[in-house]
């Protein structure tokens, strides 16, 4: 079985990252339309990766549980990728893909995954977000410890200048999807793509 060491949320002892951590960790988002998926990263440039995961066209490389609240779907008879939309493969539309995410820092990205677990993706509207907090981010830190130093993580939100706090009012985003509204962390590794996606499909 796959695992790797990454620290506690406290920087304590390393601890195991096995297939049973992560699958507890994305089990936060068991109560949310949201799409959690792992792929290889196959080549420098990572989009045709990212396009292969929305199109169910790979399996997570280690063997570990993902979530895919499509699945038996009819929708994915006629696309695929639903309800993403799949980045181009020509020059100019990939471009104009790429211009919806924006880089975040590692230290920015435990807030937003638990922010995409909460309920309307506003912590402020969690109930019992307090009596919560502590376990959703523990949750989080164990799959961003799958994402070793050196990756690299984008989001599709808007968030004022310098470093993006995800607790607060998120005001918008550039839709990935099919619906109005949806936020994302798109990590790339040098051996991985993952991909945790949230959607409000009101």
């Amino acid at each position: 079985m796959h695992s790797e060491s990454h620290h506690g949320p406290m920087c304590g002892p390393p601890v195991s990252l096995d297939a049973g951590m992560w699958s507890v960790a994305v089990g936060m988002y068991r109560h949310r339309y949201s799409f959690i998926a792992v792929g290889l990263r196959t080549g420098e440039d990572w989009l045709p990766d990212v396009a292969a995961i929305m199109r169910r066209e790979v399996a997570d490389p280690r063997g570990w549980r993902g979530d895919d609240p499509e699945v038996g779907e009819p929708e994915l008879l006629e696309d695929p990728g639903f309800p993403f939309r799949v980045p181009p493969a020509d020059e100019a539309g990939a471009a104009e893909w790429r211009s919806r995410l924006f880089e975040i820092p590692r230290s920015a990205v435990v807030r937003l995954l638990v922010m995409l677990a909460t309920d309307a993706m506003d912590v402020a509207r969690q109930y019992g977000f307090a009596d919560r907090r502590l376990g959703m981010e523990e949750h989080a830190q164990v799959i961003l410890s799958r994402f070793p130093e050196g990756s690299r993580f984008f989001t599709n939100t808007r968030h004022g200048g310098g470093l993006p706090d995800f607790y607060e009012k998120v005001t918008g985003c550039w839709p990935m999807s099919q619906y109005a509204w949806d936020f994302g962390l798109l990590a790339v590794s040098d051996d991985e793509i993952g991909l945790i996606w949230s959607f409000d499909a009101s």
